[in-house]
């Protein structure tokens, strides 16, 4: 019984070893851990569906991203996205995009990049809006603190 004893803990610690040191974890990425994951939004009006994603809204960048999806089966998506939209504050201050880098006016679908500059002082909260595709205003918010 004592050799039963003896192997039965020798295969006990080889298990747990090998669980402990071959055990593929994921590797944590501390600049990924800091990131944080905005939420989308969607507005369906109009017979457009807009979907807007913040991809960077953090205060330690110098432009603050927006991925904006627009999809359609009856209206021409062929306004200029810099003319309509307009990034307001938690105090009503309104802030131009900088640029769009995506699709060129046209179509019934269009994606791209809409590009702001940090909003200094932060606020609390901010709002995307989007005039005129399909004849309404979308309003997307998200709170930032």
């Amino acid at each position: 019984m004592n050799k039963i004893t003896t192997i039965s803990i020798l295969v006990l610690v080889f298990a747990l070893g090998f669980f402990v040191f071959y055990n593929p974890q994921p590797v944590s990425n501390p600049i990924q851990n800091t990131e944080q994951k905005w939420e989308t939004k969607t507005d369906e009006q109009a017979s457009v569906t807009v979907v807007v994603t913040p991809l960077d809204l953090s205060a330690e960048s110098n432009e603050w991203k927006f991925d904006v999806v627009m999809d359609t089966h009856s209206v021409e998506l062929d306004k200029d996205m810099t003319k309509i939209s307009v990034l307001v504050d938690d105090q009503g201050k309104e802030y131009k995009p900088i640029r769009w880098e995506g699709a060129e006016p046209g179509g019934h679908h269009r994606e791209g990049v809409l590009i702001f500059g940090q909003i200094v002082p932060n606020s609390q909260s901010i709002k995307l809006k989007i005039s005129d595709v399909g004849d309404v205003v979308r309003s997307f918010i998200w709170q930032l603190k």
